[in-house]
């Protein structure tokens, strides 16, 4: 009865010695592999959560004991991430107001400048080069290192009647 109890486990080919060579450097090989992430871990001083997963746990109580610590880093680490994430659109939409006020209050007063030339521009004699806008805005060159327009010099011709 022993005999074929031994002869039975394992299946068909519980005798076959290279069988048991091959499962023997397998089972050697991942307990290598095994160890080297261990040390691997251990260098590099990462999370203890990774080591967790490395080790065998003894019973299942300690098993979840471990995942439930894992998910509620996750977790912790999720909420930071949202909260980030909150606060960058609210700093961005606060941004964004700022610019589009900004634009706004450039926009009116551009829209002052534009009514006050067309009311003075009545003013300026026909006989000054400041009489034509369009000319004046043709012939103004911005200057970069003082950050201002240069405008044509103010020139008034007088015409004389023969």
């Amino acid at each position: 009865l022993q005999m074929l109890e031994q002869q039975v486990v394992g299946g068909e080919q519980a005798q076959n010695k290279d069988l048991k060579e091959k499962h023997k450097r397998r089972k050697k090989r991942a307990e290598e592999r095994r160890l080297q992430l261990l040390a691997a871990l251990q260098e590099s001083n990462e999370d203890s959560t990774e080591q967790a997963l490395l080790n065998g746990y003894d019973s299942s109580q300690e098993e979840v004991r471990a995942k439930s610590k894992m998910l509620e880093k996750v977790q912790e680490k999720l909420r930071a991430a949202k909260t980030e994430i909150k606060d960058l659109q609210l700093e961005f939409g606060l941004e964004k107001m700022n610019y589009l006020s900004t634009i706004r209050r450039q926009e009116r007063n551009l829209m002052l400048c534009q009514q006050l030339l067309d009311q003075v521009q009545s003013l300026v004699p026909h006989d000054c080069n400041y009489s034509n806008l369009e000319k004046m805005r043709r012939e103004s060159v911005w200057d970069e290192e003082s950050g201002c327009w240069k405008i044509p010099e103010l020139v008034i011709q007088k015409t004389h009647l023969p």
